[in-house]
């Protein structure tokens, strides 16, 4: 979300608005930025990501402005369809902001039937009804936190137009069952003696005709029920069979006031990435990933198939992204970035330029840290970036940019303090630092010792040219993009932690002229604070703790991460053979280490659970103590803690979360009881004994850490399509291959751009990636066409109005000649 301009001016004496800009699939708001006071030209400059966990028809951007006393107005509104969101992939775009109005806000979709039948009335005369069914709706749109929907059926032609039937009002929900039929008379009676079902005029009649199907919500404000929705659909088509059933996209009304002119509300600019992979069973993706999992054991390191990947992509970071994560979850990460490294640093001349490039092994290990040190930054920087953003202390020591009444030494001071704390917290927090992380620096470092033997500072400068440079400089200058603050900083907070990211990215690079390092005199001078041997001392002592390999067992020395807290209710454990089995209200705390309850939050724990005795964290079903949101913690020796959360999305949460940190127990049980054990049975299954073995089958649930938390499958049709989509360059390497193989003079210089180390075994992955891309690329053309002949115009996956669909249709169509 970049920034909106030309919004139209508050019509009160400032002319200023306090604006802010939603991000919603159809309706539903799932981000918001920070408000932009005073403003008609607001800069957001926020990052949003998220996977998208549902169907939706538009990805729309709402501009708001805050009010105080009222509720907050819409200025305009962005909506991108899903279909031309290719069109807009990764650029930056002005789009104009649209008038907002109810008519115009629809989502969801109908269920209809419609059944056109003769009737012969008593006298022996013959007319034509309708029935029109309203079976139900999903996906209507909340209107100010409630949906209380109705329909009303009208059947309209050019010469008349029946009054509006109505259906009975479905109370608190979106989803509305409403099963209702409702007759209308389509023909006058004619005599029965005419051979056709119309006479002439009334077939013309019917073809002008439409039935109208109109969705509210039945608002208890005095403005009248909300707009949700309507379709009409001409009786034209029922000629053909007499009645038809279907499921139908609403569409929004036509008022035809269409007066603002779209510029008169400003306009934002956006860049939107849109990915969308359709996943195959892992069985298909084998012989790809086998040849991708390989690669770190390929020699030259250049001929192996991840390498060749980053080779061909126009963005090193392209590559980065689906590979670390593929072989973080097989657990291949170190291997493959050691050989990687080791191959760049034996390229590499000048020990001071050490991994400064934008390489396939740079952009790896930054992708590493990334995912692999979230809990790490939470720990170490969290807390003092977000005083720095509440306190706003000022600390600019520009003279030049010094405000009114501001004291340069003062402000020297407050800044000093802060890179001391934060440079304190970094130096410090060596034995926090992950694993995967300190396996990768060790491998880092050893390259490059080995490398540059007569240097003997390249040992450090290889390691903190990453967790300095591009892992805490970084993160405290945009601590947004790295989840540590929520928003953007303001401003003053931002320039601040320019400042301060500055001093903590030279104060770990170990250069050795330090205020020569500064373009700016004031930064030279401010630095001269940290000249002292001190520092230099504690950033190596630091780089040997992360790059030593000898630090196994994390327990005995990792800080406790708090992974979640809160108040929830929980039933006794029934430790006690006679106590009171009821229920209280706790303060529960998750760490990586353990799960406590206590009276309230900072008391002494009532009870902890270590992580490694969770067997299952299941949910409780409703009939066991008549508690909604509840779940159950099992323990050893069928010991079972059940809690009630405070709603549904918490609950959900504490389930994901403790399955996930329990996940790689030992012991972890595959089978469960979804209900309680009272009154001598399992309410589930009946069992009378408490030790029966449970009788319904564990859920997967999340998976426990990051190697694990991620789809391989996924990452590999990422992969897949990223070599798809730059063969024409897989074919050029290996003509490229040929052609040095057989022809060892100075290269071409279309091939110059490849790094071929050894051109047969590069040849031999390129064929091995073409092969296993081609077999793809069949079946996927495979099941597009099984699932086309399948597919039903109508269904409640493709309702009538799918204009996805309706593009799917026209390529198929151009494909294939089946037609539907």
């Amino acid at each position: 979300l970049g920034e909106a301009k030309n919004l139209p001016t508050y019509p009160g004496p400032n002319k200023m608005r306090d604006c802010y800009c939603t991000v919603n699939l159809d309706q539903e708001e799932v981000f918001r930025t920070k408000i932009v006071e005073k403003s008609l030209c607001p800069f957001y400059g926020e990052d949003f990501y998220c996977e998208i966990p549902r169907t939706f028809r538009h990805l729309s951007f709402y501009i708001f402005d805050r009010d105080v006393f009222r509720r907050d107005s819409i200025i305009g509104k962005v909506a991108i369809q899903k279909e031309d969101l290719q069109k807009y992939h990764n650029r930056d775009t002005w789009f104009q902001l649209q008038h907002v109005d109810a008519d115009s806000e629809v989502q969801g979709k109908v269920h209809l039937e419609l059944r056109l039948s003769e009737v012969i009335t008593d006298t022996g005369v013959i007319c034509h009804k309708l029935a029109t069914r309203v079976l139900e709706c999903q996906g209507l749109p909340i209107v100010n936190g409630q949906c209380d929907p109705y329909a009303t059926v009208t059947l309209a032609g050019p010469s008349r137009q029946s009054e509006a039937k109505k259906t009975k009002v479905k109370k608190k929900t979106n989803n509305p069952h409403f099963d209702e039929v409702f007759y209308f008379e389509v023909t006058r009676p004619s005599s029965y003696n005419k051979k056709s079902h119309f006479d002439i005029e009334d077939v013309d009649e019917v073809d002008k005709m439409e039935i109208r199907v109109d969705l509210w919500n039945a608002s208890n404000l005095k403005f009248g029920d909300e707009f949700l929705g309507e379709l009409r659909l001409p009786l034209k088509f029922l000629r053909q069979s007499s009645s038809y059933e279907a499921w139908y996209f609403l569409q929004p009304r036509d008022n035809g006031n269409k007066s603002l002119k779209p510029d008169d509300l400003g306009s934002l600019r956006l860049n939107v990435v849109y990915t969308e992979d359709h996943v195959f069973s892992s069985d298909y993706y084998s012989p790809l990933r086998d040849v991708l999992l390989k690669s770190a054991d390929v020699e030259p390191v250049s001929a192996s198939a991840a390498h060749i990947l980053g080779e061909v992509c126009r963005e090193k970071q392209e590559a980065a992204i689906p590979l670390v994560r593929l072989f973080l979850h097989y657990g291949r990460i170190v291997p493959f970035i050691s050989a990687i490294a080791n191959a760049e640093v034996k390229r590499t001349q000048d020990p001071n330029t050490i991994f400064r490039g934008n390489s396939l092994t740079s952009k790896c290990i930054d992708e590493t840290m990334k995912l692999a040190g979230m809990h790490y930054l939470q720990v170490t920087l969290k807390p003092i970036i977000d005083e720095i953003c509440q306190v706003h202390k000022p600390c600019e020591i520009d003279p030049v940019k010094l405000k009114d009444g501001e004291n340069l030494e003062n402000n020297r001071e407050n800044l000093r303090q802060y890179v001391d704390r934060i440079f304190t917290v970094i130096t410090k927090s060596g034995v926090s630092c992950p694993t995967v992380m300190c396996d990768i620096f060790f491998s880092l470092r050893e390259s490059a010792a080995k490398r540059f033997q007569g240097d003997l500072d390249v040992r450090y400068t290889a390691v903190s040219s990453f967790i300095f440079l591009r892992f805490f400089a970084p993160a405290i200058l945009s601590p947004n993009l790295f989840q540590l603050t929520p928003h953007h900083p303001d401003p003053q907070t931002s320039r601040t932690l320019t400042l301060i990211s500055k001093t903590i990215q030279t104060l770990g690079s170990l250069s050795k002229s330090k205020s020569a390092n500064f373009k700016e005199s004031y930064m030279a001078t401010f630095y001269d604070y940290f000249n002292e041997q001190k520092y230099a001392d504690a950033v190596k002592n630091f780089l040997d703790l992360i790059s030593s390999s000898g630090r196994r067992d994390h327990k005995s020395i990792e800080q406790p991460i708090l992974l979640k807290e809160g108040f929830m209710i929980k039933r006794a454990q029934g430790r006690k053979r006679f106590g009171m089995k009821n229920f209280k209200k706790r303060w529960f705390r998750l760490t990586n280490h353990e799960f406590t309850y206590q009276k309230s939050k900072g008391d002494h724990p009532l009870c902890s659970i270590p992580i490694e005795n969770i067997l299952a964290v299941e949910r409780l079903e409703e009939e066991s103590f008549k508690m909604k949101n509840m779940f159950q913690v099992i323990q050893p020796e069928r010991r079972v803690l059940y809690i009630q959360a405070n709603n549904c999305v918490e609950a959900k949460d504490w389930i994901d979360i403790l399955t996930k940190v329990s996940q790689c127990n030992k012991k972890r049980l595959t089978v469960y009881h979804p209900s309680a054990y009272l009154n001598g049975h399992w309410l589930c299954c009946k069992a009378t004994a408490d030790n029966t073995p449970g009788c319904t089958p564990c859920t997967g649930g999340l998976p426990a850490n990051i190697q694990l938390d991620i789809d391989g499958d996924r990452e590999t049709e990422r992969i897949y399509s990223l070599f798809n989509l730059y063969m024409p360059k897989l074919e050029k390497m290996q003509e490229a291959c040929g052609s040095k193989s057989v022809y060892d003079g100075p290269e071409e210089e279309e091939y110059s751009t490849f790094i071929i180390d050894d051109p047969k075994e590069t040849y031999k992955t390129l064929r091995l990636i073409i092969e296993g891309v081609g077999t793809l690329e069949q079946e996927h053309a495979q099941y597009k066409r099984d699932k086309f002949k399948k597919t039903k115009y109508g269904s409640q996956e493709h309702p009538i109005g799918d204009k996805s669909f309706q593009t799917y249709i026209r390529q198929q169509s151009e494909i294939s000649a089946h037609s539907i």
